[in-house]
């Protein structure tokens, strides 16, 4: 890589990171903000859903934003945007207000990503893109550790509201960095500028129509084994192997790492083998690796499950950016971005509840045959997108294909 490159990607990696911190905020805080607010369950739950409104409706607007203005512009503002959502969190005085700041938080988040990927796809060549988006990926999951840390030292001291304050300050850091990025050449050259960019492009004809919803279908199932993953099974192994919560957050730390091992050498597969047999190979593992989770008798046992099975069912999390660029002319890139991504983060958020449907009905072998199987459908639908399989390594600048890949 190129100084400017890396400059790049520790700007979107950065930034990514930010982003997922501040969402993996609410998880930590929910307990004390209903306590302060006297909530119900469904008071509660209702914060995420009004965050992931949010974001969809910010990915939709920023990345047809940064599609005609440019990536750079939208990068900063959307950093700058969830970053004031989240200080003002300190200031809400009912559950109202913390719909509204959780929702522009939402919006910030959500316009985040595609600007991100864009501007990666723009600056490195295309055998160099998956293992380029792969490490920005890691970024979330360095946003989830460092939520987790703050969390732990700024609740029990200074309370909930100080943690959204204090989260702030690495936004100046991200700010600093990203100083001296410009507009890709690829975006600056681009061609038809004055062609507007609409959300509508992403379903003209049903090759195109079919690709963005089979795009956002893996999508969907890539969120809801994560979050069924981080969200439940902790309390579930806390119950079946009568772990501490200390022995279970042991657990999620293991599966944080494998999950960053994980994105680190799909981006290197990806690059050498291409999307299509990259992803189907990691699909078919993830699908079978859930089942370790049944196998494991003691707190080893379970660390070393964790560990496959985030290797695997998170590894592919940073290709869909790669895919995504790459299917999808440059007028419309961040559009297809953030749409595809929040839409399935929409969807995909609601697998906590019919987890939780499973365990109160069925039991663990319930939830572990969901989550297979989801991961086999992924399958499918992977092997029906056409562009995908056209897809091909070549060694020429990635914005010199898009043509190509996009009409095949």
């Amino acid at each position: 890589m190129s100084r400017y490159q890396r400059k790049v990607l520790l700007s979107t990696a950065s930034g990514i990171a930010l982003e997922n911190m501040d969402i993996m905020f609410l998880s930590f805080s929910l307990s004390s903000i209903i306590a302060t607010f006297g909530l119900s369950g469904t008071q509660a739950g209702l914060i995420a859903t009004v965050t992931n409104l949010g974001m969809l409706i910010g990915g939709i607007f920023f990345g047809i934003i940064a599609d005609k203005y440019g990536r750079v512009k939208v990068f900063s503002q959307t950093v700058l945007l969830f970053s004031l959502a989240s200080l003002l969190m300190f200031f809400a005085s009912n559950i109202y207000l913390v719909y509204i700041f959780r929702f522009l938080a939402g919006i910030g988040a959500g316009g985040e990503y595609g600007a991100c990927m864009s501007l990666i796809s723009e600056s490195f060549s295309k055998k160099q893109l998956g293992r380029a988006s792969s490490i920005a990926g890691i970024g979330a999951q360095v946003g989830a550790m460092l939520a987790a840390v703050l969390a732990s030292l700024v609740i029990p001291v200074l309370g909930w509201r100080m943690l959204y304050v204090i989260g702030v300050l690495p936004v100046l850091m991200v700010l600093f960095i990203r100083r001296g990025l410009k507009e890709p050449e690829a975006f600056a050259k681009r061609q038809d500028t004055e062609k507007k960019t609409r959300l509508t492009d992403l379903f003209a004809g049903s090759k195109m129509s079919w690709q963005t919803t089979g795009l956002t279908l893996m999508v969907t199932v890539q969120i809801a084994g994560y979050f069924g993953l981080m969200n439940w099974l902790p309390s579930i192994m806390q119950e079946r192997l009568g772990l501490s919560v200390a022995d279970s957050s042991l657990w999620m730390v293991s599966t944080i790492l494998g999950m960053c091992f994980g994105m680190l050498t799909f981006g290197s597969i990806m690059d050498k083998l291409g999307p299509r047999t990259s992803f189907s190979i990691f699909l078919i593992f993830s699908s079978l690796a859930v089942y370790l989770l049944v196998l494991a008798v003691d707190q080893v046992t379970l660390i070393l499950a964790a560990v496959v099975v985030g290797y695997f069912i998170n590894g592919m999390y940073g290709g869909y950016g790669a895919v995504i660029s790459s299917l999808y002319p440059i007028q419309i890139r961040a559009t297809a971005n953030n749409f595809i991504m929040n839409a399935g983060r929409a969807i995909g958020g609601f697998s906590s509840i019919v987890i939780g449907f499973l365990m109160d009905h069925y039991n663990l072998n319930a939830v572990i045959l969901f989550l297979s199987s989801i991961y086999l459908i992924s399958l499918a639908v992977l092997l029906t997108l056409p562009g995908v399989k056209a897809l091909k390594i070549s060694t020429s600048p990635l914005h010199e294909t898009y043509g190509k890949s996009h009409k095949a």
